[in-house]
């Protein structure tokens, strides 16, 4: 394999503002003691486009996209995983490689990326189903596999555009204020980031954690549009976030904050309520109508 390794990465280079220092335990001896006695976590980071390569993901000279950097920093700074970043999933996403991996992490774009048609579904119904497995994503892996059931089955839901642009401020609230993925945003903020709406949006299985505020956002719709959520898939679990467009989202200490939130949630170091919420889309539905 030619991953290209956390060891292999030099915190000079590409400084993202906030990661370093924003995490520390220094003072927490509880929060040591746990990070000590969990076991380091190995995450597969699939960062492939196939139609539009997102900023965030875009190397330069073989070094790591800013993306990248930002996740494998916050393994690094939280101690608590190490990263291995790809843009050949079609050679590392295989059966014997996901042995390796508690984690996969994806940052992708487009409608098949060349994964084997074994591969695929094994990652999906055996690998990912297994308890201590998880997946991560973010923005644009909800514009991947777009007219593969069992993938958008997996992750929830199915890009459908974008209205709110990646120049746009948006309001978004936050719906569950609890959980480790999104509790750091408070009851509600603004951000300047691209904002999807979906297709094959499934809210009787999701638990909704953010979601457009429309009465606040420029571009008005009359209709649910979450940001954010997680859900069981078989003994494991999913998280995606639809923030990430923007590179400075990726400098943004809240957003990464959130990133390290699902990750330890997924890895069972951090509970959250997972549990399906169709009340709250249903609740934001009705108001986006009104709002719109």
């Amino acid at each position: 394999m030619n991953l290209m390794r956390s060891s292999r990465l030099s915190l000079v280079g590409l400084v993202l503002a906030g990661v370093g220092t924003s995490f520390s335990t220094a003072g927490r001896p509880e929060v040591q003691a746990e990070q000590k006695a969990a076991k380091k976590a190995r995450i597969l980071m699939v960062t492939i486009s196939k139609t539009f390569t997102h900023n965030p993901v875009k190397r330069e000279k073989e070094e790591l996209a800013p993306a990248e950097i930002a996740v494998t920093q916050l393994g690094q700074t939280s101690g608590l995983f190490s990263v291995d970043c790809t843009q050949d999933p079609a050679r590392d996403l295989t059966p014997e490689n996901l042995k390796n991996y508690d984690i996969v992490f994806f940052y992708t774009q487009g409608p098949d990326l060349d994964i084997p048609k074994p591969n695929l579904e094994y990652f999906l119904n055996t690998w990912l189903k297994a308890k201590g497995h998880g997946f991560v994503a973010v923005h644009s892996s909800t514009d991947t596999y777009a007219q593969y059931e069992p993938y958008w089955e997996m992750i929830g839901a199915t890009f459908n555009g974008h209205p709110w642009n990646s120049g746009e401020t948006v309001t978004i609230s936050v719906h569950d204020t609890k959980h480790p993925a999104s509790r750091m945003w408070g009851d509600e903020f603004t951000i300047k980031d691209e904002i999807y709406h979906y297709v094959h949006w499934q809210p009787e299985k999701v638990h909704v954690l953010m979601s457009l505020n429309m009465a606040k956002c420029a571009v008005k719709e009359a209709h649910h549009v979450p940001v954010a959520w997680v859900k069981k898939y078989g003994e494991g679990k999913i998280f995606y976030t639809n923030l990430g467009h923007n590179t400075e989202t990726w400098a943004n200490k809240q957003y990464l904050e959130s990133l390290l939130g699902g990750i330890k949630w997924v890895m069972g170091l951090e509970a959250g309520d997972a549990t399906p919420n169709p009340e709250v889309s249903k609740a934001q539905e009705e108001k986006a109508k009104a709002d719109a």
